[in-house]
C-alpha cells in the first residue's frame, strides 16, 4: 500500500488551486468541469481539493470544516523548500495568515506555518538531513 492523495474539503477548489499555485508555485493538474474537485501536481503523492458540498455527500454525520474553524485543525500538510523564510514571506503576501515565523528547529530543520485562505494548515520545511 502507498499514499495516493492527500484532499482537503475546501469552500471553492478553484480558489484553493489558484492560491496554492500562486504561493507555493504548485502546478494545477486537473479541474473537474463541476469546479467541485481539483489536484496540484506535487510529486508522487497528489494533493487534492473537494468541495464541501462533496464532503457532506460522502459523510452523512458532516464533517469539520477548516474554513470555518477559528483554530487551524490537528493535521497539516507540509511542503519542502530551501528557502523556508522566502515561502513564507510570498505565502503571506498571497493571502495566508502567518501562525509562526521561519524558526530553526533543534534538528537542523528550518520550519514555518501559515494557514491557507482555505483554512488548510501549511507547514514550510526544509528537507531533513538523513
Amino acid at each position: 500500500m502507498k499514499l495516493g492523495y492527500t484532499i482537503i474539503y475546501v469552500p471553492s477548489v478553484a480558489d484553493s488551486l489558484a492560491f496554492f499555485t500562486r504561493a507555493f508555485g504548485l502546478e494545477q493538474r486537473f479541474l473537474h468541469e463541476s469546479g467541485t474537485y481539483g489536484e496540484l501536481n506535487t510529486g508522487e503523492t497528489t494533493l487534492s481539493f473537494a468541495a464541501h458540498e462533496l464532503g457532506d455527500m460522502n459523510f452523512p454525520g458532516g464533517h469539520v470544516r477548516a474554513s470555518d474553524s477559528a483554530r487551524p485543525l490537528g493535521m497539516e500538510i507540509a511542503l519542502v523548500t530551501d528557502d523556508v523564510p522566502a515561502a513564507h514571506a510570498r505565502a503571506i503576501e498571497q493571502g495566508a495568515t502567518e501562525l509562526a515565523a521561519p524558526s530553526a528547529k533543534p534538528w537542523g530543520q528550518v520550519v514555518s506555518y501559515v494557514r491557507a485562505p482555505d483554512g488548510t494548515l501549511v507547514e514550510l520545511c526544509t528537507p531533513i538531513a538523513a
